[in-house]
């Protein structure tokens, strides 16, 4: 009995706790960081201020959970092993372009956008733990499939840039700036496969040519 109102209490929480942060984004985006209270996130989320102060004793706090919240792809799932470089960056570029594509990724660079000259800070946090994160993430696979001899990247950083950039560019920036932008899920495919055939091309190692009776 106990375990089950363990996981009853726990499913309470995470619902709550989904309720503020998105009671917490719409605020942002609609009043400002600075203008925006604990209380009144409370209030729109009909949740106690006893229970938002448990949780996020801050609005700093709070956003660090949004952040963290928006890049939780990067933090569930591991990179592919390496040993097949158009297969593991295949499977890379899909989940960046399905983390770029959920609508609290755009709305968490838009707050950051607009409140980085009075809140660097929050720009601080999106970066150190939630791009930085999954970048590293990102890069840490190209070197792995360095060191396994199936590519030969010399500069992982800047293959990392490349490659990740060649999506954003496309599937996401845009969506900022042009009101309306869509991308269907067939161009979104099609942009990561050229993204994985540009990178290949340009890192992998070829493999020994085939010998005679092959």
């Amino acid at each position: 009995m106990s375990r089950v109102v363990t996981t009853y209490h726990q499913r309470i929480a995470q619902e709550k706790r989904a309720q503020i942060l998105a009671a917490a984004t719409a605020l942002f985006l609609e009043l400002g960081y600075d203008r925006t209270s604990l209380a009144r996130i409370a209030e729109r989320s009909g949740v106690s201020r006893a229970t938002l102060f448990k949780q996020f004793p801050t609005k700093a706090a709070l956003f660090d959970a949004m952040v963290t919240e928006s890049w939780s792809t990067a933090e569930e799932e591991e990179p592919p092993p390496a040993g097949n470089l158009v297969d593991g960056l295949g499977t890379i570029g899909h989940r960046y372009a399905e983390l770029l594509g959920r609508a609290q990724m755009t709305d968490l660079f838009r707050i950051v956008i607009a409140e980085l000259p009075r809140f660097p800070e929050l720009a601080n946090a999106q970066f150190s733990q939630g791009k930085m994160p999954y970048f590293e993430s990102v890069r840490g696979y190209l070197q792995a499939e360095d060191e396994a001899g199936t590519a030969r990247v010399d500069d992982v950083e800047l293959a990392a840039t490349q490659f990740l950039g060649m999506i954003s560019n496309y599937v996401f920036w845009p969506s900022l700036l042009v009101p309306g932008w869509e991308v269907s899920a067939e161009r979104v495919a099609q942009v990561v496969d050229e993204a994985v055939r540009t990178t290949a091309a340009r890192y992998a190692v070829p493999g020994p040519a085939p010998t005679a009776g092959d």
